[in-house]
């Protein structure tokens, strides 16, 4: 089982500045998954409790010279602390750019590119006779090599794989509609209001392009509605009729005549999918999976200086739906 590639400036910006961050929100623990063409980073995927999330790189976004090699089919897949591996690429990060930057301006010092370096490795720590994984990272300090080492889980068994593939590969089903929603700060402002006011939000989208966020008490009612939003996928023309209606009732109806979803979430599941806006996203798109068992959110991030999607980069997010029944 071998792994080995060199970060590429493009991936060191996305993981530093932008994804490592936002995926920590999601949770302290995530599984990385390397294979011969991409590297996901996944929260809860194999356990199903709380928020899954799924972050895809094509291994061009992240790494140059990249070789994998594994008895489980190129695939290798392991535990690891975003914390850790976070502080270990920032900390990387500066003695290599401290001395790119120094060697940059030394005539006729080495020529060759310093690098950051990152692969898997088993190592003896101390006070221990047994070795163990490491993920680490390496590169040119200005006397030897500086190197980084990030704990890691026992590398995922074949079995342990093919049940993460199976349940990556049902995550990657998206809904049948979808809404984009353009005033994500917005939202997030208003969501941090209902997480006062009650445990449990209404989510109701439509074909028309209605979004519609619902926490209830006793004593109070807090909603908000975003209407005619871009939708992608199944959509309908929203009745004439139905515009006088209030927000509750066209909702009812909607839902009535198959023309929208709603489902009861966490709202501080809710609250924490929004954290992802750390990864500077370009849009995001919500929507209800069928037979209402997960509320989908889709970050969609665009090349640089274009409004074409990057398909090189994904991130969403799965929440699961709460019980009605004990809700």
């Amino acid at each position: 089982m071998k792994f080995k590639a060199f970060l590429t400036d493009n991936g060191v910006n996305l993981l530093d500045k932008r994804f490592l961050q936002a995926l920590e929100k999601m949770g302290k623990i995530c599984h990385l998954y390397l294979t011969r063409d991409h590297a996901y980073f996944l929260h809860n995927l194999l356990n199903g409790d709380g928020i899954q999330c799924i972050a895809q790189f094509r291994k061009e976004a992240l790494f140059d010279e990249y070789r994998i090699s594994s008895q489980n089919d190129d695939r290798i897949s392991f535990a690891i602390d975003l914390s850790l591996l976070h502080r270990a690429l920032h900390s990387i990060i500066s003695v290599y750019t401290e001395f790119s930057a120094g060697d940059s301006g030394v005539p006729g010092g080495n020529s060759a590119p310093n690098r950051i370096q990152i692969k898997l490795v088993k190592k003896l720590p101390p006070h221990s006779q047994q070795p163990m994984p490491f993920l680490t990272f390496e590169t040119k300090g200005y006397k030897s090599a500086v190197i980084q080492d990030v704990p890691i889980s026992k590398p995922l068994s074949r079995s342990d794989v093919l049940e993460l593939q199976a349940a990556l590969d049902m995550a990657q089903d998206l809904p049948q509609t979808l809404i984009q929603v353009p005033a994500m700060q917005q939202l997030q402002n208003f969501v941090e209001k209902m997480k006062n006011v009650g445990d449990v939000l209404n989510v109701s989208i439509s074909k028309y392009g209605d979004l519609h966020l619902q926490v209830s008490t006793t004593l109070i009612t807090l909603g908000a509605e975003f209407r005619k939003l871009t939708v992608i996928g199944e959509q309908a023309q929203s009745p004439t009729e139905d515009q006088n209606l209030s927000a509750q009732s066209r909702t009812r109806i909607a839902i009535q005549r198959g023309d929208a979803m709603t489902v009861q979430v966490n709202v501080k599941h809710f609250f924490k999918s929004l954290q992802c806006q750390s990864a500077k996203p370009d849009c995001a798109f919500y929507g209800i999976a069928q037979q209402g068992s997960c509320l989908t959110v889709v970050f969609q991030f665009f090349i640089p200086g274009t409004h074409q999607t990057d398909k090189a980069i994904s991130l969403h997010c799965r929440l699961p739906v709460l019980d009605t029944g004990s809700s």
